[in-house]
């Protein structure tokens, strides 16, 4: 239903956005579009997303969709203004905050464990609240950033919400799967026109709204399968790592795009086309060759911690970030030699 009402609604707000001249005028310096294209996607992904969930809405649920709603239209309205007028970081970041605390404070939100992780299992309250409004602000702006090529972030979003709802069927959480699978309708009808050759992009609004619900289900999968945490035996284990493999593009993107910024002694916020999409188009790929290349790469670690679950949290995530530095390092030795039209190998070190 929500893939009905954004394939309909959008083709209204490319029109709206002809008509009144919005276009995809911010950042040109990191454009790779040479024509104007509207940014309002995001419009049409939240209004679907939010009429299908209060059509399905259950107050008395896991997870409060009232609450839910609340911090989605606070990221409706920071990225609305951002995608039109622009918006300073410290606007972005202000709302980005009160959107998580409301989510963890009103809405319960959180993660109440480190499962193991580092040795670490239980934490205070007080580690509880900062862990979990750092993880939902982190990978709000995970997804914001990963959004650079066209359909990357709209189907990313897709295969995490796609495989976070059939998981929710599995456990018996319809509410959560349908909040889920709503948001999978929502960007298959934004991906309809964000394909190359791109109609329109999804912009903050989309990205954002993303990012926030693709995190919440996250946290409440993992809690969901907390050992102790109900009287039956978890449906999944290594719960924590399956999120991780789940999200594990737009999070070890972002942590390995922030970390180099850093040794630079760059601000982590500063734009740049570093990210995995920009090397990978940098290798000579299309817009969609790349989209799938990132996409297939996605679904293969969700295969693999499904397949090696047993090994635990702390063995499978270690995996994961040390096959994704491997990624890295061959994406980074192709580029070397593709610039240099030649092979040494050195070029497998400096």
């Amino acid at each position: 239903m929500s893939g009905f009402v954004s394939l309909t609604a959008l083709p209204s707000i490319m029109f709206i956005a002809r008509e009144r001249k919005l276009y995809d005028d911010f950042h040109q310096e990191r454009k790779t579009h040479q024509s104007g294209i509207s940014r309002l996607g995001g419009v049409g992904i939240f209004c679907s997303f939010t009429i299908i969930s209060l059509l399905f809405a259950r107050y008395d649920s896991v997870l409060p969709t009232n609450i839910l709603l609340t911090a989605c239209i606070m990221l409706f309205a920071v990225g609305l203004k951002d995608d039109l007028a622009g918006a300073g970081p410290g606007t972005k970041f202000f709302i980005q905050f009160l959107a998580s605390a409301i989510l963890v404070f009103l809405g319960d939100v959180r993660l109440t464990s480190m499962y193991g992780v580092f040795g670490i299992s239980e934490i205070s309250f007080l580690s509880s609240i900062v862990l979990s409004i750092t993880t939902i602000m982190f990978m709000i702006n995970a997804f914001n950033l990963i959004d650079g090529i066209d359909g990357l972030a709209g189907t990313l979003g897709l295969i995490v919400n796609l495989t976070f709802g059939i998981m929710f069927l599995h456990m018996g959480q319809g509410e959560i799967a349908t909040l889920a699978f709503s948001m999978v309708g929502a960007l298959a009808g934004f991906l309809y026109y964000n394909y190359t050759p791109s109609k329109i992009f999804m912009g903050d609004t989309g990205s954002l709204l993303i990012g926030l619900i693709s995190v919440v289900l996250g946290i409440k999968f993992i809690e969901l399968n907390k050992f102790g945490s109900t009287e039956v035996t978890p449906v999944f284990i290594s719960a924590p790592a399956t999120v991780v493999a789940v999200l594990i593009i737009p999070l070890f993107d972002t942590f390995r795009v922030f970390t180099l910024r850093v040794l630079k002694k760059k601000s982590p916020f500063k734009a740049d086309r570093n990210h995995i999409h920009h090397r990978i188009l940098a290798l000579g790929f299309t817009h969609l060759q790349a989209t799938f290349v990132i996409v297939l790469t996605n679904l293969f670690f969700i295969y693999l911690v499904l397949v090696l679950k047993e090994w635990g949290n702390f063995v499978l995530i270690f995996v994961f970030f040390g096959l994704c530095i491997l990624i890295n390092w061959i994406t980074t030795v192709l580029l070397r030699i593709k610039f240099r039209k030649d092979f040494k190998l050195s070029y497998f070190w400096e």
